[in-house]
């Protein structure tokens, strides 16, 4: 059975830096699309970053482009998300979720495994 376990959130200053780690568990990392997304206080949930099965293929967020990066380590079966020069609109519960199959969309609707979540708060 898939399990995702988010690390990496915490508390940083604007400009700072996090990395936010996923951990997938009972699958096969390999056939998996994964994605991190964000949800903040009042807000609806949005994509941030996608990522193919491969690594060959990535998607982000228009607000998030230039500074963060993800990637994948199938051997580990974790997928990060670097996240650089932090802005206080990233503040959020930060996501991880996953898909079998092709990438298509870095939606919420194209993901059905979910993370409990890891919050980011990015405040002086």
């Amino acid at each position: 059975q898939l399990q995702l376990v988010e690390s990496g959130g915490g508390l940083v200053q604007p400009g700072g830096s996090l990395r936010l780690s996923c951990t997938a568990s009972g699958i096969t990392p390999e056939v998996y699309v994964f994605g991190w997304f964000r949800q903040a206080p009042g807000k609806e949930r949005e994509g941030v970053s996608c990522i193919s099965t491969s690594g060959g293929t990535t998607h982000y967020a228009d607000s998030v482009k230039g500074r963060f990066t993800i990637s994948r380590d199938n051997a580990k079966s974790t997928v990060y998300l670097q996240m650089n020069s932090l802005k206080p609109e990233d503040t959020a519960v930060y996501y991880c979720a996953a898909q079998v199959g092709l990438f298509r969309r870095c939606e919420v609707a194209d993901f059905d495994s979910w993370g409990q979540g890891t919050q980011v708060t990015v405040s002086s």
